[in-house]
């Protein structure tokens, strides 16, 4: 998430009213979570075992629980609770603006679209041209469409992401201020979800196209002219690159990367990354022929113990 003006680390500090080690001038443009940092960004973090990678990280400033040597070129904002605060500077940069109409004054719907009955659409949301929004269709702030989107009954673009932390008193949820970007060309059928980035974009590339029921967690990027097919959930942070094909009801894990061109067959739980131009089967995933071979010989081997 850019802010619209760059801070500096004194503003941000007086913000959060934290010490800070660095240049009371030195400059911030934005905050992001570690893996979409980039020079200008804050990132936060609150547990030894990632101290280095936040702080080797692109991110020029860090949000951090424990004063450390601040290594060249960046800077230090010095917090009791860095998820705290980094909620707090979402909130003061990215505020929540409520609707008070079904399609909001600040939203730009494109030349030859059509919005059908009971669509809510909320503020600053850009809808390009000759887009068909079907039905009860939710469509929340800051969401990007672009032309020739296609997004069928009861589909909602942009709800919070799933990410807690846990504390004694409950779950404390980080709070969401990217956005959706639906591309040119995209189509997605009815009761999809796709959650917004926490800090990012979750975006769904040129020509794909989504069926039925299929949930697309935060700050996932998907790729151009992948077909997802119905009750497929994917969770936050992953990419599936270029021409890839889930088929039904696939599950994947958190950061994960698919390359381009994979084919994921039906109920494959994909655990981990895997390679493009391949066809994968079964969880954990791997090669559908060796996964096929595997059952294969599995079940001659019963038969045979069978026959003892």
């Amino acid at each position: 998430m850019k802010f619209k003006q760059p801070q500096t680390l004194e503003q941000i500090a007086t913000l959060l009213n934290v010490d800070f080690v660095g240049a009371k001038d030195f400059v911030i443009t934005g905050i992001n979570e570690i893996h979409v940092v980039e020079k200008g960004d804050i990132v936060f973090v609150d547990h030894p075992k990632y101290y280095d990678k936040a702080l080797n990280s692109a991110a020029t400033t860090i949000l951090i629980n424990k004063k450390v040597a601040c290594p060249e070129g960046k800077s230090l904002l010095i917090s009791d609770d860095p998820f705290r605060d980094f909620n707090k500077i979402t909130k003061h940069f990215n505020p929540f603006i409520a609707s008070k109409k079904t399609i909001a004054d600040t939203a730009i719907i494109g030349e030859g679209t059509i919005v059908q009955p009971n669509v809510f659409i909320g503020e600053n949301v850009t809808v390009g041209k000759n887009c068909v929004i079907h039905p009860n269709v939710t469509i929340y702030n800051n969401t990007v469409i672009g032309n020739n989107v296609t997004i069928h009954a009861n589909t909602v673009l942009g709800a919070d992401a799933f990410y807690y932390k846990n504390r004694p008193e409950g779950f404390d949820k980080l709070i969401s201020g990217g956005k959706v970007v639906l591309e040119d060309n995209v189509d997605l059928g009815a009761s999809c979800t796709i959650d917004r980035g926490v800090t990012g974009d979750t975006t769904i590339g040129n020509g794909t196209k989504i069926d039925n029921q299929v949930h697309v967690g935060h700050d996932t990027v998907i790729g151009k002219k992948c077909l997802i097919a119905s009750q497929t959930g994917i969770a936050g942070c992953v990419v599936i690159e270029d021409e890839v094909t889930i088929w039904g009801q696939v599950g994947t894990n958190s950061g994960i990367t698919i390359g381009k061109g994979a084919v994921i067959l039906g109920q494959t739980g994909v655990t981990k990354s895997v390679p493009g131009g391949k066809s994968y089967f079964g969880t954990p995933i791997s090669e559908s022929r060796e996964k096929l071979k595997e059952l294969a010989e599995i079940k001659q081997f019963l038969k045979e113990q069978k026959k003892k």
